[in-house]
C-alpha cells in the first residue's frame, strides 16, 4: 500500500518549502522529549537535581496527565532568568563551547519550552531575592509577577498533550502511567542517595504518598547501601557484593548479587553511566555476559551499577531522552563491567544466598504453632540430665560422636563437619551455629566443572583441523566484522580466514564441540557481535560441553558415601569459587542456623 502525503505546491507545481512557526517548531520538539508523563517528570526532577536540590517532592493526578507538581529546595531562579528559562536552546548548564563535557543531567534547554508547548506551564521560583512566577500554554507566555515562596522552585505543569490531543489517544491507562512515574523515581533515588525524594498521587483531592526515600548519610557505598535497601529491598542488599573497581580511567561501582538471588526478569537491573540512568544495550550485555556462566538462560541477574568515566569519553548526546550513550572506547567498559564482576563473584567464594535458606524455613513452617519461651542449658548441665535419662546398666559417654567421623571434621568450618547423608544424595552438617544440607551431586558437578576450566585454562583449548574447509559467504560488512575478531575466536579454537571476494573459510573448530555445523556457528556469532560487540558464544558452547562432562564425571544422586567422602566434599567447596552454586544458578546448599531451627519447634 502507498501513502500519498498532500504537498504544499507553488506556481510551477513544485513542493514550496516555508518556514515552520514557533509553535510547531516547540511542538515537534516535544514530541521528541516528552513521550509520556514520566518523560516529563525526569525532565523536571533532573533540573531540580541540577539546581543542586537536597529534598525533591513530586505530586502528579490521574496518572501526570492532569497535573505534575515538582518542588525543589534547590539554588532558584531570579525574575529575569523565567523568561529565559522558557526560550528553546536557553540553559545554565553549558556555554556551548564543548559538547562532550557534559557534567550535569540536563543540557539541550529543550525540556521546559517543550512541556510549555504541550501544557500549561508555570513555574514558580526564587533565588536570592523575591520570589517570581511565570506562565507558558501552548508557548505563549505570561508577562512575570510577583509570587511567594521561600526557597527553591515549584513547576506545575497541568494538562499534559492539550494542546496536542492527538498524543493524548497514545498514553496508556492513569495505573499503567502512574508506574511509569514511579519506576522514574526510583531509578534518580538511586543515581543520588544523598538526596531525599517524595512521590504523591494527589488525584481527586485525595493524598497517597507513593514513594518516599529520606536523604542517606554516610560515605557513598553506605549511602547507597541504605538507600537500596529502601528501594529494592533488604533482600537484595543482604545477598549482593560490593563492586569498586578501576580500570584503564573507568570506574565501576555499586552492588551485584549471588547467582542464586537470580530473577525471573531483568527488572532489578539498574544502570548508570556518570550518575545518569541509561538504558544501554551494550552495557546490559556485558552484565549478561558477566553472570552466564553461572545462571541458566532463562534467569537474570540483579545489579546497581554507576560507570564513571571523563565525560569527554563519552558522548550522551545521541538519544533525544538520553536513555543511550556511546562510549568513545566501548571495548574498555565492557572488559571493566565483565572482570570486574567475575572477580567479585569469584571472591565471594561458596557463598549462596539467604533467600534460599529462608525458603527452605518457610517450606518447613507449620501454619501455626505455639511458642515456648526455653533457654538453652549449659553442657554440664545437659550432661547431668543424660546420665539421668539413660537406661540402667549404660553408661553416658560425655559426648556423642559418630564412630566413622574423622576426628579432623570439625564444625568450626564454615559448611561444618558431615553428620549423615539421607536419601542418598543430601549431606547434613553440623555447623558451629546451625546445620548445612548440601545436594551433593550439584555441589559435585561445580567442583568438577571449575576443575575442568582450570586445565582448559592452563593447557588450552585444541583444535580440530578439518580435512575440508567450509566455506561461508557473507556480506561484506558481515566478512569484515568476523575477520577483526578472528584473533579473539582462534584463541577458543576457531580458526577462520579469508577466502575471496566477502567469503571466509573455516579452517578450524574448537576440538572440544565435536563436529558442529560451521555455517550455523559462524552466523550467531555475527548475531553476538551485533548485539555486544564481541562474541562470548564459542566459549558459552565449550563451557557448555565442560559442564555437560562435569555432570556425567560428577558424584551421582543415589550413591551412598563414606564420612570421609563427604568432608572432603565439603572441604573442597570451601575452596573453590562459585561453588554455593551449580552450573546452572542453583544453589548447592541451604544453610539453617539453630536460632530458626528453634523457631521451627516454638523454642523461640
Amino acid at each position: 500500500m502507498t501513502l500519498h502525503t498532500p504537498k504544499i505546491t507553488g506556481a510551477q507545481g513544485r513542493p514550496v518549502i516555508r518556514q515552520l512557526d514557533e509553535a510547531a517548531i516547540n511542538r515537534i520538539a516535544a514530541g521528541e522529549v516528552v513521550e509520556r508523563p514520566a518523560s516529563a517528570v525526569k525532565e523536571l526532577v533532573e533540573n531540580a537535581l541540577d539546581a543542586g536540590a537536597s529534598r525533591i517532592q513530586v505530586d502528579i493526578a490521574d496518572g501526570g496527565k492532569t497535573l505534575i507538581r515538582v518542588t525543589d529546595d534547590g539554588c532558584g531562579m531570579t525574575a529575569g532568568d523565567l523568561p529565559l528559562a522558557l526560550s528553546r536552546h536557553a540553559t545554565s548548564k553549558i556555554d556551548g563551547s564543548d559538547l562532550l563535557d557534559i557534567r550535569s543531567f540536563g543540557f539541550r534547554g529543550e525540556a521546559l519550552p517543550s512541556l510549555g508547548a504541550v501544557g500549561r506551564l508555570t513555574i514558580t521560583s526564587r533565588a536570592d531575592g523575591d520570589a517570581a512566577q511565570i506562565t507558558c500554554e501552548a508557548s505563549r507566555l505570561s508577562p512575570v509577577k510577583p509570587a511567594a515562596l521561600t526557597r527553591g522552585t515549584v513547576v506545575e505543569l497541568r494538562d499534559l498533550f492539550f494542546a496536542t490531543p492527538a498524543r493524548l489517544k497514545f498514553l496508556r491507562s492513569d495505573r499503567a502511567e502512574l508506574q511509569a512515574v514511579t519506576d522514574c523515581i526510583r531509578r534518580l533515588a538511586m543515581a543520588e542517595p544523598l538526596v531525599g525524594f517524595t512521590l504523591r498521587d494527589v488525584t481527586g483531592g485525595d493524598t497517597r504518598t507513593l514513594f518516599r526515600a529520606d536523604p542517606a548519610s554516610g560515605d557513598l557505598f553506605d549511602a547507597l547501601q541504605s538507600r537500596l535497601s529502601g528501594v529494592i529491598g533488604r533482600d537484595f542488599t543482604d545477598n549482593a557484593l560490593r563492586i569498586d573497581a578501576e580500570r584503564d580511567g573507568l570506574r565501576l561501582q555499586g552492588y551485584a548479587a549471588l547467582p542464586t538471588y537470580s530473577r525471573g526478569s531483568s527488572a532489578q537491573q539498574y544502570l548508570f553511566v556518570n550518575g545518569r540512568p541509561v538504558l544501554d544495550r551494550m552495557l546490559y550485555g556485558a552484565l549478561r555476559a558477566a553472570y552466564f556462566d553461572v545462571l541458566s538462560r532463562d534467569r537474570h541477574p540483579a545489579a546497581v551499577l554507576n560507570l564513571i568515566a571523563d565525560p569527554q569519553r563519552v558522548d550522551v548526546n545521541v538519544h533525544p531522552a538520553k536513555a543511550e550513550v556511546r562510549f568513545r572506547e566501548p571495548d574498555a567498559a565492557r572488559s571493566l563491567i565483565i572482570t570486574a564482576l567475575k572477580s567479585a563473584l569469584t571472591g565471594a567464594g561458596h557463598r549462596a544466598s539467604s533467600t534460599v535458606g529462608a525458603a527452605t524455613l518457610q517450606a518447613f513452617r507449620p501454619e501455626a504453632a505455639r511458642v515456648y519461651q526455653m533457654d538453652r542449658p549449659s553442657q554440664p548441665s545437659l550432661s547431668r540430665a543424660f546420665a539421668f535419662q539413660a537406661p540402667q546398666g549404660f553408661a553416658e559417654a560425655p559426648q556423642a560422636r559418630l564412630d566413622d567421623t574423622p576426628a579432623e571434621a570439625t564444625v568450626d568450618h564454615p559448611l561444618g563437619a558431615a553428620r549423615a547423608q539421607l536419601h542418598e544424595n543430601y549431606i547434613v552438617a553440623q555447623t558451629a551455629t546451625g546445620m548445612v544440607i548440601v545436594d551433593q551431586h550439584a555441589a559435585h558437578e561445580r567442583l568438577v566443572y571449575e576443575r575442568l576450566k582450570r586445565q582448559q585454562a592452563e593447557t588450552g583449548i585444541r583444535a580440530q583441523a578439518l580435512l575440508i574447509p567450509e566455506i561461508v559467504d557473507l556480506s561484506p560488512t558481515d566478512a569484515a566484522r568476523l575477520l577483526d575478531a578472528a584473533p579473539a575466536l582462534a584463541e577458543v579454537g576457531l580458526g577462520i580466514e579469508p577466502f575471496g571476494g566477502s567469503a571466509i573459510a573455516i579452517r578450524e573448530t574448537p576440538a572440544i564441540l565435536g563436529p558442529v555445523n560451521g555455517e550455523a556457528l559462524i552466523r550467531d556469532i555475527l548475531d553476538e557481535l551485533a548485539d555486544a560487540g564481541d562474541s562470548q558464544l564459542v566459549r558459552a558452547k565449550i563451557d557448555a560441553i565442560l559442564s555437560r562432562m562435569a555432570c556425567h564425571g560428577s558424584v551421582r544422586s543415589g550413591r551412598q558415601m563414606r564420612p570421609e567422602e563427604m568432608n572432603a566434599l565439603l572441604r573442597e567447596m570451601e575452596a573453590t569459587p562459585l561453588s554455593g552454586q551449580c552450573n546452572h544458578g542453583r544453589p548447592t546448599y541451604v544453610q539453617l542456623s539453630l536460632h530458626d531451627i528453634e523457631r521451627l519447634f516454638g523454642r523461640r
